[in-house]
């Protein structure tokens, strides 16, 4: 079974893939533990990536296919995978797609969990991480016991730029011009799955569920 998870960012894609993951005994893809990854290890692919990321420049399609490509073509992914943040724009989409099509494979699913955006700049603003130990809570469905101090190692937790309101917003902008595309092109396919992001993580998983089967 493979699956692409498709949503805003702090929609809950990732909360989905690693449950899903989980429940199928597939591996959750993340791009950006890919980029790490293989970063980490040195390879040729995180070799090129690194040269980019100290030039402070965006890493070029071609080579996040070609890693995703890599990825994809190990053996935990002989069953299926579930990606999470790739593709992000159509080209991305139609190359992936072209090469699983060269290796006799396709999608089976296109997960999108829609969330409006008023809702994720409430969740994301919202959240706060231990900067020590990385814990993660949220003010209004997630605190710590003690305001602003860490259950785990008893650190103050904050609010990362990340998740500030204005810089939320400029994520949205940018993912609802370059990713919402996406949408309509998985639309027309015929095999993209709207999910009601706004229930509860356990409703949302059922859900999903449902249209996958057991």
């Amino acid at each position: 079974m493979k699956i692409i998870m498709l949503g805003a960012p702090g929609a809950g894609k990732g909360t989905q893939a690693v449950k899903l993951s989980e429940k199928y005994c597939i591996p959750h893809i993340s791009t950006g533990d890919i980029l790490r990854t293989n970063i980490k290890s040195g390879t040729e692919l995180g070799k090129r990536v690194k040269a980019f990321l100290d030039n402070g420049q965006l890493v070029p399609d071609e080579l996040v296919i070609d890693l995703t490509i890599d990825r994809v073509k190990r053996d935990d992914c002989k069953r299926g995978y579930i990606l999470d943040g790739f593709p992000r724009t159509i080209p991305q989409a139609q190359e992936f797609e072209s090469a699983l099509e060269n290796d006799g494979e396709k999608i089976d699913y296109i997960i999108d969990i829609e969330v409006p955006d008023e809702n994720i700049i409430q969740r994301m603003s919202g959240r706060r991480t231990c900067s020590h130990c990385g814990a993660t809570y949220h003010i209004l469905h997630n605190p710590t016991k003690i305001e602003e101090i860490c259950d785990s190692c008893g650190k103050r937790i904050e609010l990362r730029d990340d998740d500030k309101p204005e810089t939320i917003k400029k994520r949205l902008v940018v993912y609802h011009e370059q990713t919402q595309p996406l949408m309509d092109y998985y639309t027309i396919k015929g095999n993209l799955v709207k999910i009601d992001g706004t229930l509860g993580i356990d409703e949302i998983f059922n859900s999903i569920v449902e249209i996958l089967g057991e």
